[in-house]
């Protein structure tokens, strides 16, 4: 078999899975179920920041701690950023999920809050910051900027990836793929009209970067940010227009088939 066969067979099979994992009834047991929650638009953008910020470990326990946050903020997480005080940051003091603690949770807080009262929105910040940085790249290592830009973070920062660290980012380019990708399945949300699908990049993990490698599209060892640009080119090879589809294939297969 010649190589473009093979890279044909792989395509096939990436379109199949993602068509088979993009639907609405994988939500309840992923990350996103958080965001999910809500319709405004303002809530979903600060939910999916927090629970992205969490997306590290066992997935059902993710998705009870992302839920937790919001029960905490009385499930209205945009207004409870924008007013929220020392007082209510007192309701956080038993939170803790692995070493995301009740202080990183707080300082989080405090740095949305600084960032919705300049903008207005967190995706009004993350469009400013896009027109400024001109690429995804950029834009994550701008943000992180911002981010800790009004308090010194401590160990909050090791909570916020850094792609100009070598870092892979995973955890904000899914964000990124929630709030940017619209292919009218009800899964991603498709809000964040300024950036195009096209310039996404794939949310690289252990999970997806083995089944990359084992299907010859990954060859760097590391699931760091060279390895993050090179599986989002290999994948654009397939669909330029939305490289990052095929995260729910890779995902898919290495999860739920332990490919």
């Amino acid at each position: 078999m010649t190589n473009e066969a093979a890279r044909l067979l792989v395509k096939e099979l990436l379109e199949e899975k993602y068509e088979q994992y993009n639907r609405s009834e994988f939500i309840e047991n992923d990350p996103i179920a958080v965001p999910h929650l809500f319709k405004k638009k303002e809530d979903i953008e600060i939910a999916a920041f927090l629970s992205a910020t969490i997306a590290w470990g066992q997935r059902p326990m993710i998705v009870k701690k992302g839920m937790e946050m919001m029960q905490l903020m009385d499930y209205a997480p945009y207004e409870f950023v924008q007013n929220a005080g020392k007082d209510d940051f007192k309701r956080f003091q038993k939170f803790v999920y692995r070493t995301f603690k009740d202080s990183d949770l707080v300082y989080f807080i405090e740095a949305l809050q600084k960032l919705v009262a300049e903008y207005g929105s967190l995706g009004n910040c993350f469009e400013h910051l896009y027109k400024e940085a001109g690429n995804i790249y950029d834009l994550l290592i701008l943000f992180h900027c911002r981010f800790f830009q009004h308090k010194k973070p401590g160990r909050a920062q090791k909570h916020l990836s850094n792609p100009a660290k070598g870092s892979s980012a995973k955890r904000m380019n899914m964000m990124l793929r929630w709030m940017v990708r619209d292919d009218n399945r009800g899964v991603d949300f498709g809000m964040w009209k300024f950036v195009k699908p096209s310039a996404l990049y794939l949310p690289l993990d252990v999970h997806t970067g083995r089944i990359s490698r084992k299907l010859g599209l990954l060859t760097r060892r590391s699931n760091d940010w060279s390895a993050v640009e090179e599986i989002t080119s290999t994948l654009q090879e397939f669909d330029v227009e939305d490289p990052v589809k095929y995260d729910f294939a890779l995902f898919g297969l290495g999860i739920f088939e332990k490919f």
